[in-house]
């Protein structure tokens, strides 16, 4: 009896873990045409930056996740200021999350794009109280050549913009 359970119950993961595996997410997701661009920035990128203690070099590392609905970029990893910022498409349109060392997670939806720059701005409806809370409000993302981006956050305090954080980032070849 207890063999025939213990069959029966190994039988029945095994069945689980097929249909978790199976399915829609064996297709490629498609998003929107910002989505797909943002895609090509998979892989590890060096820049430098000045986050109030004078210049230093950083790594960027950029990821598909969630089955490929997903780009998680991983910034000053490992460090006290490491953040998170989560690309994904919203009803469509390309949004972010940026899991910030400020301690909250301001959301940006696309406002504007072209052939060379991604331009957010802040979603009100992210829970974050861009009036009393100091916050990143708004990124840009330009694509200067194949392998050099630059990036450009505003910071926000008390409802206007305080100081902005530009910097470039090249890919690390392998």
């Amino acid at each position: 009896m207890k063999t025939k359970m213990l069959t029966t119950l190994v039988l029945l993961s095994l069945l689980a873990i097929g249909r978790l595996t199976a399915g829609p997410a064996d297709k490629p997701h498609k998003g929107s045409a910002e989505f797909e661009r943002m895609k090509s920035l998979v892989g590890t990128w060096k820049g430098k930056a000045d986050m109030g203690e004078g210049p230093m070099e950083f790594t960027v590392e950029y990821r598909l996740v969630a089955g490929g609905s997903a780009i998680e970029e991983r910034i000053f990893a490992g460090s006290p200021k490491e953040m998170v910022t989560m690309y994904h498409d919203k009803k469509g349109k390309l949004s972010l999350t940026h899991y910030c060392m400020l301690g909250n997670r301001p959301g940006m939806l696309l406002k504007s794009s072209d052939d060379k720059t991604l331009n957010f701005d802040f979603d009100a409806t992210c829970g974050v109280d861009d009036k009393s809370e100091m916050h990143m409000h708004s990124l840009s993302i330009k694509f200067d050549e194949a392998d050099t981006i630059t990036q450009n956050w505003q910071l926000f305090e008390n409802g206007k913009t305080k100081d902005s954080h530009p910097f470039t980032l090249k890919r690390v070849k392998s």
